[in-house]
């Protein structure tokens, strides 16, 4: 045994040192081969949206031009909507209606960031009531009394905060006069601010009187519209709603119905809406809100619209403006997906996507961090109010660390509010990044463009990922995330339609 050592040491070395050999050659050769799995890249144009960073906060918005005649004399009144018809309005971002008031462009970013922040509370805090399995009896309008002397106190500016982001031009009752109102795709009572004022916010339009418009009228307790109401009250045989959204904002007053235009495409009559005397802290600028939720009194219920749509431009692009469109088909080039509902929260268009790529590559998450359970937990919704998309930390941390494994190269920043990735490319013009897509199930993908996930946080080149995680078990996607894409809501299918450059 001892003689045949020296042989089998000879072997055992001969081996291993081929192996190495073979093993060294393998790595240096695939170190010169193409990779057969390359990261698909996109463009961001640094340049570009600096520019439109510059040019935001010098920006001067200019009275609209009126979409239907304002000289009650002369106008006859709209004619009635064919409502199997399509018809859009104009649909503007919240600060191409407001003067510029902040030093700079960082402080403008963080004041967003702070009513985004409202907003998401303000979703999640709604869903908790609603998987609280709270009855409706267990809820009442605040006892608030308008007293006499209230009637006659000056319009107060609420607090900037809140979740109005994009606001559309709309008129209101007979003979119409025309009104900024917020759209939310996560809420579903309309209503606008109305004298006499016990407290009001600073819109920029007059207040309505409702005692001027022919054909509004007050809704009776035991009307049908009444019973829908999350929260109401009774007064006088009238009724009384309140909607609270979270962050200790609120509207409160009554409950009537009204005549609404829609520019040259017709009227609507008999539209519930809300007439709010006591409002705090929300949408300044505007006059109210529309909702557009999935509830039986949000516009597109009350409209019996089979679908709508909208394209939300660049809230930084001075003076841009899209549509919002009803009954009009998907473009053809959308990537759909199944439209989910909860039985707990009617407001609220969930979204069946399976995953998130970076660079082509699906990130490491487990389907079921996406999927709505039958409790009402969990789930993507995707929200016209939200700005920046929140994503289960999981889900997050995945997606921001892939981002940065395939980003090496590019100089890192401090982080900046809720952004906990950023970068300095203030000696770029222009940088190629690895794509960010939402997938859908078939294989389809919703491809980002770079400039709705790596944003600016201020005018000096400093640009942020821009996701955020959140601890609750709701998703949802956000518009810095839908800039420049047309996002379809297709009822009368449940489908979700997803199509870049239809602005």
């Amino acid at each position: 045994m001892a003689a045949n050592l020296p042989k089998l040491f000879f072997f055992f070395f001969f081996f291993f040192s081929v192996f190495t050999f073979a093993l060294f050659v393998s790595t240096a050769l695939s170190r010169d081969l193409p990779d057969s799995n390359p990261t698909n890249t996109v463009l961001l144009d640094v340049s570009a949206s600096l520019e439109l960073a510059y040019g935001v906060l010098s920006f001067n918005p200019k009275t609209p031009k009126p979409l239907i005649d304002q000289d009650q004399a002369s106008s006859p009144p709209p004619l009635p909507l064919n409502l199997s018809s399509p018809f859009s309005l104009t649909l503007q971002s919240r600060d191409s209606l407001l003067n510029p008031s902040h030093r700079d462009y960082k402080s403008l970013v963080l004041s967003r960031l702070a009513r985004d922040s409202d907003r998401v509370n303000s979703l999640n805090a709604r869903l908790a009531l609603a998987l609280s399995n709270l009855r409706r009896s267990d809820l009442r309008p605040l006892q608030t009394e308008i007293r006499p002397e209230d009637l006659s106190t000056p319009v107060v500016s609420g607090v900037s905060q809140g979740s109005g982001e994009y606001f559309i031009r709309i008129g209101v009752g007979t003979p119409a006069r025309e009104y900024f109102m917020v759209i939310d795709t996560g809420s579903d009572v309309n209503w606008l601010q109305c004298e006499p004022c016990s407290d009001c916010y600073q819109q920029s339009d007059p207040i309505f009187q409702p005692e001027s418009s022919s054909s509004y009228s007050a809704l009776a307790c035991d009307s049908a519209q009444c019973g829908a109401l999350e929260m109401s009250g009774c007064r006088g045989g009238r009724c009384l709603y309140q909607v609270s959204y979270g962050d200790g904002s609120y509207t409160v007053g009554e409950l009537g119905t009204e005549t609404l235009s829609f520019g040259n495409s017709g009227s609507v009559t008999g539209v519930a809406l809300g007439c709010g005397h006591d409002n705090e802290g929300l949408f300044v600028a505007s006059a109210g809100l529309i909702g557009l939720g999935g509830g039986p009194l949000s516009l597109t219920t009350q409209t019996k619209a089979t679908s709508f749509s909208y394209c939300l431009v660049n809230r930084d692009e001075r003076g841009a403006s899209s549509t919002l469109e009803f009954n009009s088909a998907t473009p053809g080039d959308s990537v759909t997906a199944p439209m989910l509902r909860s039985g707990k929260t009617a407001s609220f268009y969930y979204v069946q996507l399976i995953g998130l790529s970076v660079g082509g590559r699906p990130i490491s998450a487990s389907p079921n961090l996406f999927e709505l359970d039958q409790s009402g937990n969990g789930g993507i919704i995707v929200d016209s109010g939200t700005a920046i998309t929140r994503l289960r930390t999981q889900v997050y941390e995945s997606l921001r660390d892939e981002f940065k494994r395939l980003t090496p190269n590019l100089p890192a920043a401090s982080a900046v509010a809720l952004f906990d990735t950023c970068y300095d490319l203030s000696s770029l013009s222009s940088v190629q990044v690895p794509t960010v897509s939402f997938l859908a199930s078939g294989g389809k993908s919703w491809d980002l463009p770079a400039k709705n996930f790596l944003i600016p946080v201020d005018s000096a080149g400093t640009y942020c990922f821009a996701f955020a995680p959140t601890t609750s078990s709701l998703s949802i996607i956000g518009n810095v995330q839908q800039q420049g894409t047309r996002v379809s809501y297709d009822l009368a299918n449940s489908l979700v339609g997803f199509s870049p450059n239809k602005c």
